[in-house]
């Protein structure tokens, strides 16, 4: 956009949003006309204008209303991934609340890794490298020997060979569970011999139950992983998510690697970040459901949960907990708790918002009820 044309715009910077008049000043033609240029800034603003909501209407309520009504339609199944046993993900009413909940563990966490040289070699190398990968998978059969006080365990040497490792690895990784026993190895076997007194037979059996869980490679919390090919490249879809783990890797591309699990995305990557993982996820189910809801209701909700710094659910112990009316806050849950908490503290309501004023019979703060009449008087 030419210099002058640029000036132009930039008249009208504190009537429209930067994102719009940056946007104005990338799509515009250099060759538009300064005529041009003044009628798409007014077009512009008055379409603006119009879709600014009106002062004193109840924006929690429309949007409450408006995520509210189509839920009432949603199924509440788990969408099952094609031939994948273990992968299912939560959909529906379910993901719903478990977004707006802010649950600290979800049902089905998972992550889409983006690789930076998406080619079908790279990526099934990263799978294998990223999936957690327990002992017990390597193991192809436990003998207990009770008369010599051991424990063999038989390991596959296919898998050994897919994963790059041997004997040596697994010795090294089995180290600080084995306490109290000695260890030797042969050609792909194991033995477990017990130092201790010859009737502790049962530690023997417990040492076969943990040897089983200790994890040998990989990435700690992914449990399956799969790779599919979306558009023209391909991806690693995973179950179970370590989002801080795989961004540090070389070779997936950090700018595009997802996770759905909002409670880790703000642990790693912050507040906004957080905040955009909830709209997207929220957007996601309500358009898998083929239902149509305005993004703005659920950015305000998006924007509620992380209005006080820190991601909160909309429940008794997250946002209502941080309302500053104890009306408001008593009509939510367990009312008697809040009111004589109130009471000991004495607290002081300011019958600002909507609930606090229903409840008392007084005309609420919206709509024709937001603004008070002065008179003269002579």
């Amino acid at each position: 956009m030419k210099a002058e044309n640029a000036k132009l715009v930039d008249t009208y910077e504190n009537k429209l949003p930067f994102s719009v008049l940056e946007e104005i000043k990338n799509s515009v033609p250099d060759s538009a006309s300064k005529e041009n240029i003044k009628t798409i800034l007014e077009e512009t603003f008055a379409l603006y204008l119009q879709a600014k909501i009106n002062p004193g209407e109840c924006v929690g309520l429309v949007s409450a209303e408006s995520i509210g009504e189509p839920g009432t339609q949603m199924t509440l199944n788990t969408f099952h991934f094609a031939g994948v046993a273990e992968m299912n993900v939560t959909t529906g009413l379910p993901r719903i609340i478990e977004i707006f909940d802010c649950q600290k563990t979800i049902k089905t966490p998972m992550m889409e890794v983006y690789l930076k040289d998406p080619k079908i070699e790279n990526v099934k190398a990263l799978a294998l490298k990223i999936k957690e990968t327990k002992f017990s998978e390597f193991v192809t059969s436990y003998s207990l020997n009770i008369f010599e006080q051991n424990l063999k365990v038989t390991l596959s040497r296919e898998l050994l060979d897919d994963h790059g490792l041997d004997v040596k690895d697994m010795i090294k990784a089995l180290k600080l569970k084995a306490k109290g026993f000695t260890m030797e190895s042969d050609d792909g076997s194991l033995t477990f011999i017990h130092k201790g007194k010859p009737e502790d037979i049962k530690d023997l059996y417990n040492l076969k139950e943990k040897l089983k869980a200790v994890k040998i490679s990989g990435l700690k919390g992914i449990r399956q992983v799969l790779p599919v090919k979306r558009g023209e490249e391909y991806i690693v879809l995973t179950s179970g998510t370590n989002l801080k783990e795989v961004l540090e890797m070389d070779e997936v591309d950090a700018t595009r690697t997802i996770c759905n699990d909002m409670n880790e995305v703000y642990q790693v990557l912050g507040l906004e970040a957080a905040r955009q993982t909830v709209i997207n996820e929220v957007y996601k189910v309500i358009e898998s459901q083929g239902l149509n809801i305005d993004i703005r209701h659920i950015m305000l909700v998006a924007d509620i949960m992380c209005a006080s710094g820190v991601l909160r659910g909309i429940t008794r112990y997250g946002v209502v907990k941080e309302k500053a009316s104890v009306l408001a806050r008593a009509s939510f849950e367990t009312p008697i708790r809040h009111l004589i908490n109130a009471a000991l503290e004495g607290e002081v309501d300011a019958l600002t918002s909507v609930v606090e004023n229903v409840m008392i019979n007084q005309p609420v703060p919206l709509g024709t009820g937001l603004p008070g009449l002065i008179t003269k008087l002579k």
